[in-house]
């Protein structure tokens, strides 16, 4: 957007209130290099009418002004979300998106490996909610043993049994944000208690994945002991087959985080240059969005 910076003018300036930090003063910076005589100190300040939430990019009126007349040439230019706090838009997601909640329960969905205990923790936090996390739960109900010994001891269906179970009791709460295990989509009466509450589906490039789970080992995965090859390998060829399988399931989410072009919206080159706090002011604009559409998101 060109400038001409002199007497006092309005501007017209469209900006993406889901990425940037709701305040009423902000900067700006040129793109353009002025000489030494040019160099005066300037003010920029942008006034906020209230507005409905609803829609994430929208047109506020921006008044500027100049210490020196007739500088023109100049090109105004919006931030992109990274150089803003982001504890402090994720904070201020969460304000905005949590009395309209309700208590319902969020429920976090997607392959292993993409983040949702990390994910979730920060949601609930910022919340107000409890976290939990179903494969710990289906632990507890066997006795403190580990899902990879449960896999080996009792098998798949047993383990799937216990799954079920710890979401039934889950879905009669409030409050709580729930990781769940990445195969908990594939029965149909899940998604039964999760109708309950907000399923948000982190959906997570296969080759991140793969890099995620070959850096920490795949003795806890149980899916994965069988396969053949170095720890990459091995991760993203079963990752590959479970995607296939449980695809279709996990786009039953009311909700989806995709990473991949979250990366671009930010302008970052690699998914796993994201960072937990982009994530999860995602899944709360994500969940925003779905409570909208359901009307239950007040009009104010």
């Amino acid at each position: 957007m060109e400038v001409n910076f002199g007497h006092l003018q309005h501007l017209s300036i469209r900006i993406d209130f889901g990425m940037v930090v709701r305040k009423p003063s902000g900067s700006v910076r040129f793109l353009q290099p002025i000489s030494d005589q040019q160099k005066l100190p300037g003010l920029v300040s942008a006034f906020q009418q209230p507005l409905r939430l609803s829609n994430r990019c929208r047109t506020v009126s921006v008044e500027t002004s100049c210490y020196r007349e007739n500088i023109s040439g100049l090109t105004l230019e919006t931030e992109k979300s990274h150089p803003f706090d982001k504890d402090l838009l994720l904070k201020n997601k969460s304000q905005e998106v949590q009395p309209h909640l309700n208590g319902q329960c969020i429920y976090l969905v997607g392959m292993m490996g993409s983040g949702k205990t990390t994910i979730g923790k920060i949601l609930a936090k910022e919340l107000g909610y409890t976290f939990s996390d179903s494969d710990t739960l289906v632990e507890q109900e066997v006795g403190g043993t580990s899902v990879a010994d449960i896999f080996k001891l009792h098998g798949e269906v047993f383990f799937r049994d216990k799954e079920t179970e710890v979401l039934r009791k889950l879905s009669l709460m409030h409050g709580f944000v729930i990781s769940t295990g990445g195969g908990i989509v594939v029965r149909p009466i899940n998604w039964k208690y999760m109708r309950n509450g907000i399923s948000i589906w982190l959906d997570v490039p296969l080759e991140a994945l793969a890099k995620r789970i070959a850096a920490v080992g795949t003795d806890s995965r149980p899916l994965l002991h069988h396969e053949s090859g170095n720890a990459y390998t091995k991760a993203f060829r079963r990752l590959s087959v479970l995607l296939e399988e449980r695809g279709d399931a996990y786009a039953n989410a009311n909700a989806k985080v995709c990473l991949g072009s979250l990366a671009d919206k930010l302008g970052l080159s690699d998914v796993c240059n994201l960072t937990p706090a982009d994530i999860a002011v995602e899944a709360l604009v994500q969940i925003q969005n779905f409570l909208e559409q359901e009307n239950d998101y007040a009009t104010t």
